[in-house]
């Protein structure tokens, strides 16, 4: 046998390393997911309005008092704003900002 089977072998039985390949993570990588999703669904959100009423990144980000590179990620799905930087930012885009928690319902 190879020294590198052996060494693997010797750990795996040591509890060290891998007897077999296991999925490991899965539920971090998902939570990750979602995370890196709703990121990116507010970024959108913020880019629609922003565009529709004709501001540019520039202008946005001096309303709210961030900078544009800041809101540039913001609206990339780069970067998790604050509850306070999200009100600067309704308030730049004439909206009403709405957090709310909802039960999840349970299939039927």
């Amino acid at each position: 046998m190879n020294d590198i089977a052996d060494s693997s072998r010797a750990a795996a039985a040591a509890g060290g390393g891998h007897a077999r390949w296991e999925r490991t993570g899965a539920a971090r990588h998902a939570a990750a997911y979602a995370e890196a999703q709703a990121a990116l669904a507010l970024g959108q959100l913020v880019y629609d309005r922003r565009t529709a009423l004709g501001l540019t990144q520039a202008e946005l980000a001096a309303a709210a008092g961030m900078t544009q590179p800041q809101l540039s990620r913001l609206e990339s799905g780069g970067a998790t704003p604050t509850v306070p930087l999200l009100a600067r930012l309704a308030a730049a885009l004439d909206a009403e900002l709405d957090i709310a928690f909802r039960p999840h319902h349970a299939a039927a």
